[in-house]
């Protein structure tokens, strides 16, 4: 029987309820979402009753998870002290994680604004790929037609 080969380099991301992130699942945050909405988002990541007081396991936390992919090395460091240390909540992680985020998708989240506040730009873009990919395309289905005689 043969047995699964899964590299060290893919990862599961965490949805917001610890499943594996999907949209069919409704438990994907959505970068692109307005300000308010990216931070209700994020509020609603399942987390457990620890008492803010206590240390706190960050491997086990979904909120850390998430920061631990857009977060500096330092940052995730610094983080993993305040897990440790007690005295730091889960509404502390996921303050952080949500300005970790504006700040790590800024660009991302600028052009998408700039794109759906300029629907005819998108018209333009789609219009100059179609230009550029046509001849390649027209190309490609005339030597398909030669090989099988059609």
């Amino acid at each position: 029987m043969p047995e699964a080969e899964i590299s060290e380099h893919v990862m599961t991301i965490p949805g917001i309820d610890g499943q594996k992130m999907s949209k069919s699942l409704n438990n994907y945050i959505d970068i692109f979402s307005d300000e308010k909405d990216l931070l209700k988002q994020i509020k609603k990541i399942v987390t457990d009753a620890t008492p803010l007081e206590d240390p706190k396991n960050p491997d086990e936390d979904i909120t850390f998870k998430l920061y631990q992919l857009i977060a500096s090395p330092e940052e995730v460091a610094q983080m993993r002290a305040n897990y440790l240390q007690g005295g730091y909540g889960y509404g502390h992680a996921k303050q952080a994680l949500y300005e970790a985020m504006l700040a790590y998708f800024k660009d991302a989240r600028e052009k998408f604004d700039y794109y759906m506040a300029n629907p005819k730009e998108i018209e333009a873009k789609l219009e100059e790929g179609e230009a550029r990919v046509k001849p390649i395309a027209e190309a490609t289905i005339q030597r398909v037609r030669e090989i099988f005689q059609f």
